[in-house]
């Protein structure tokens, strides 16, 4: 796992070795056993290398094939590597390491782009042709990898982090409002945008290729497909799921440094722990983050699972002086980034760097196998939305909401006295943090935000929950989850791998009827029939928790000071926000009226990147 960067100049300007060096320098986070670089005239790559596969210096990067015509720069790890090197051998190639990466060369060498189907595993790579001065650069089918790069009409530049993309004298720094209105919806600024003008993420599944006159071409090269089901008994499908999660887990366990295991106490993780201990001959390590409110606190859940297995178990409580790194994290997640979980994943990530550099995480399981609350949401939406006492079942659900605090009865009574167009609009109005009326209020610049809905055609034929299902794969697994994963792992040096969003997995699930998923009001119904097998019954059929921070505590309490300290602070509010309608959040939060953490953090983070960056 590293970072790479990289800078073709279009009009044959050479690339100056400091441009490359300072990019290097602001990523050294990702990769602190190698640095390199390649020069050659208008092409620059650089590379910091986390060694975790050969760690002899065979594997330093950039990268050249035998002949010196491909050059590589990689961040990943390709777990079906061995078998790829095999048939490579069948043409005479003679490898000088044992890494990935050669394999990578030596596919594209033979294939072009087209190699990237035989990838299995999670990349974002650049290959300079030498020859046909051209750069080709990928990212996985899923968007483990980050890649993120700026173009004008005099230069291509991209970094796995834009951190180091902003250290080029041609890049501008400026505000992408649309990605700021954007942001105030999701939590996140979804791909290709990233809040700053003209700097953009290379989307999950796509490859991009730059001829050294500035022409570009964008293309994508998979796709999940949920039109063909396979029709199989239960029994079947709980046996054929099993088999692919166990491969799954063990393809992720070579390695040549320690490995471990984020273990949330939650059914994703605590299933990983499971195969990792049945594939595994030694005890091995687990990672757990708590918090002292019970109401968010699952360790007690994650420590059964740890002594049924007998792991190395370590803990961590996070306490709200937590809060004190925020400005560390709107520099490192450097986009505007909302996601309260980032601060656990950023100490857990901490902690488990101690002890293993590579650990395996339960990422994807509520993507893959529907595990969130919104997809009941939909469901109880479909149901009932037709029916005359439509508007008598909302005020029911939200006398239940008020009864129990159970976050979904209040959904379903704001989505039953509402009317959708369409399941786009449904799954934003379950999602969104401010509503397009809530944003008129809060700042004048902010248009309707405009959904991507450039899939909508090919979803249509969907059942509701694969549509659901494909929708949040595409935005909310990438951009949010996947980008909170990987600048906490890898702000300390640590690489995490998810079974879970394994490509043969992934496609396999797809083709699974959709009662399997949700039975009745049931989530995840076929992964908690196969979890009965390894884990603890009350580990299973539980409430669902998910990494959730108590920031309704915390701003009622100690950090109420720090956030109005922050979101009332003259420069955040001269770019343009509504002093009077943020009072009006904080008021209602602290007296108890209404649950707006959410909305609050959300402005703290952003007042956070304003000042960081801007």
């Amino acid at each position: 796992m590293c970072g790479i960067a990289g800078k073709l100049n279009f009009k044959n300007q050479p690339v100056e070795k400091t441009d490359i060096l300072a990019m290097m320098n602001e990523i050294k986070h990702r990769g602190s056993d190698d640095e390199g670089i390649y020069l050659n005239n208008n092409i620059g790559l650089g590379h910091r290398r986390l060694s975790v596969i050969d760690l002899s210096k065979n594997g330093q990067q950039p990268m050249a094939d035998e002949s010196k015509r491909f050059w590589i720069t990689y961040n990943g790890e390709i777990y079906n590597f061995l078998e790829l090197k095999k048939e490579l051998l069948k043409y005479g190639i003679k490898f000088k390491s044992n890494t990935d990466t050669e394999i990578i060369i030596y596919l594209y060498k033979k294939h072009g782009p087209t190699c990237l189907k035989f990838l299995r595993g999670m990349f974002a790579f650049a290959i300079w042709d030498n020859e046909k001065k051209e750069l080709f650069l990928a990212r996985d089918c899923v968007g483990k990898k980050p890649l993120k790069y700026y173009l004008d009409d005099n230069v291509f530049i991209f970094s796995s982090e834009l951190k180091a993309i902003l250290k080029n004298k041609e890049v501008k720094k400026e505000i992408d409002w649309q990605a700021i209105d954007e942001f105030l919806t999701f939590k996140y600024v979804p791909a290709p945008r990233t809040g700053f003008k003209n700097i953009y993420k290379l989307p999950p599944a796509h490859y991009i290729i730059l001829k050294a006159n500035g022409e570009k071409i964008l293309k994508q090269y998979w796709d999940l497909d949920y039109s063909k089901k396979f029709e199989l008994s239960e029994n079947d499908w709980q046996k054929k799921i099993t088999k692919k999660m166990q491969k799954s887990v063990q393809a992720r366990l070579i390695s040549d440094v320690p490995l471990g295991v984020h273990l949330s106490g939650g059914i994703d993780s605590s299933i990983i722990v499971a195969l990792m201990s049945e594939a595994s001959a030694n005890n091995i390590k687990t990672f757990s983050i708590g918090f002292k409110e019970k109401k968010y606190n699952e360790l007690d859940y994650a420590r059964l699972v740890a002594k049924k297995y007998n792991t190395d178990h370590q803990e961590f409580i996070i306490e709200p002086k937590a809060m004190e790194i925020l400005p560390k994290l709107a520099f490192h997640y450097e986009e505007p980034y909302a996601d309260a979980s980032m601060i656990p994943s950023w100490y857990l990530s901490e902690m488990t760097k101690k002890h293993v550099t590579v650990a395996l995480s339960g990422d994807g399981g509520d993507e893959v196998f529907a595990g969130y609350n919104r997809y009941l949401s939909a469901q109880l939406y479909f149901k009932l939305k037709k029916l005359p006492f439509k508007k008598l079942s909302a005020r029911f659900n939200y006398l239940i909401y008020k009864a129990t605090g159970n976050d979904i009865f209040y959904k379903a009574s704001r989505q039953l006295n509402a009317n959708y167009n369409s399941l786009a609009d449904f799954y934003l109005s379950v999602i969104q943090y401010f509503s397009e009326k809530e944003k008129k209020q809060l700042f004048e610049k902010f248009l309707n935000l405009k959904i991507n809905n450039s899939y909508q055609e090919k979803i249509n034929n969907y059942n509701w929950l694969d549509q659901l299902l494909y929708i949040s794969i595409k935005t909310h697994l990438p951009d949010d989850l996947l980008v909170k994963t990987d600048i906490a792992s890898m702000a300390h040096g640590l690489e995490i791998r998810s079974p879970f969003l394994d490509q043969e997995l992934m496609e396999l699930s797809a083709k699974m009827p959709a009662n399997l998923k949700i039975n009745g009001y049931n989530k995840k119904y076929i992964l908690k029939k196969i979890a009965e097998k390894y884990l603890p019954r009350e580990c299973i059929y539980r409430p669902k928790q998910g990494f959730s921070v108590p920031l309704d505590y915390w701003f009622r309490g100690e950090f109420n000071n720090y956030l109005e300290e922050n979101i009332l602070n003259k420069n955040f509010l001269d770019f343009g926000f509504n002093k009077n309608f943020i009072l009006k959040l904080l008021h209602n939060h602290k007296s108890g009226k209404a649950r707006n953490e959410n909305q609050l953090f959300t402005l703290l983070m952003l007042s956070l990147w304003i000042k960081r960056w801007f």
